[in-house]
């Protein structure tokens, strides 16, 4: 495992961070505390971490303009106005049912938001991948338990995804023109034994797919063939999260978390639920604006 040099980029505890997505307009990034219902944001590189309490446990947020936001939460997709951190709900999303809630979601290239739910418990195979665009939602995928690693290729072909197996993760052609996947899907790499969990992944110009291993104190890069191209070491156990940040995206910050550590664990594992910066070049891009 390469050892390379990893920083705190943000020193604000999270049960649960995840979520981050980076604005280069604001040159900001923004992450999740989902179980301590708060949203959090900073200006990279050196800016003070500022901490949003929020209604409701929310887990991914979204560009639309220079005003607005589109934050995705428990129970429906709210717009935020960057201004005033106001909140207008959009769209409900499974606001009937109080045992779910969002996690993980990314914007395809097209402009449309692929949003997964699943139980608050961790139950199995009940949770749900959607698609969001222009107003409009889709269901995709069902019987999903944790859904995460939902990214896709720069060229909107391929979209990634896991939650249908455990500890794999998937992939499915695509539309460039709408995001919505035109076939199967098929496994992109079987993770099974390798320590920890697939978590969240974000994909490179190149077409590398990095991912968050949770409890696997780590991030791993895929080729596009599936092939583990190289794996560095994070400070805390549960990496969940990358994003691609600074001004031309070459660098990646990481979210973590603390949730279902004991107090020996967290004394063995003291930097659990902090962010941190990866000192690595990478040739990453920005996140696409999601079309309202």
């Amino acid at each position: 495992m390469n050892m390379e040099k990893v920083s705190v980029f943000s020193d604000v505890v999270c049960e649960l961070g995840e979520g981050p997505s980076y604005d280069p307009a604001s040159e900001t990034l923004f992450w999740f505390d989902i179980t301590g219902k708060k949203l959090l944001q900073k200006k990279f590189p050196d800016g003070r971490t500022v901490v949003h309490d929020l209604p409701f446990m929310g887990s991914a947020i979204a560009t639309v303009d220079a005003e607005r936001q589109l934050l995705v939460a428990e129970d429906g997709i709210y717009v935020r106005y960057a201004r005033t951190g106001s909140l207008a709900l959009h769209t409900p999303l499974e606001a009937d049912n109080a045992s779910t809630r969002s996690n993980d979601a990314r914007v395809h290239p097209s402009g449309s938001f692929w949003i997964g739910t699943m139980a608050k418990d961790e139950a199995p195979k009940a949770g749900a991948i959607y698609w969001f665009s222009r107003g409009e939602i889709r269901r995709l995928y069902d019987g999903i338990t944790v859904p995460n690693s939902i990214c896709f290729a720069a060229d909107g072909a391929t979209a990634y995804l896991t939650g249908k197996s455990a500890n794999v993760i998937h992939r499915v052609e695509c539309d460039p023109a709408t995001g919505l996947p035109t076939g199967e899907l098929k496994v992109f790499a079987d993770t099974k034994g390798a320590g920890g969990w697939v978590d969240g992944s974000v994909v490179d110009a190149e077409g590398v797919l990095w991912n968050a291993r949770w409890g696997g104190a780590r991030i791993d890069a895929y080729a596009p063939d599936g092939t583990l191209l190289r794996s560095i070491r994070t400070p805390a156990g549960q990496s969940s999260c990358p994003a691609f940040v600074g001004p031309d995206a070459s660098r990646i910050a990481v979210t973590s978390a603390w949730k279902g550590l004991d107090v020996a664990a967290r004394a063995a594992d003291p930097e659990a639920g902090k962010t941190f910066l990866l000192d690595i070049p990478v040739r990453g891009r920005f996140e696409p604006k999601v079309l309202l």
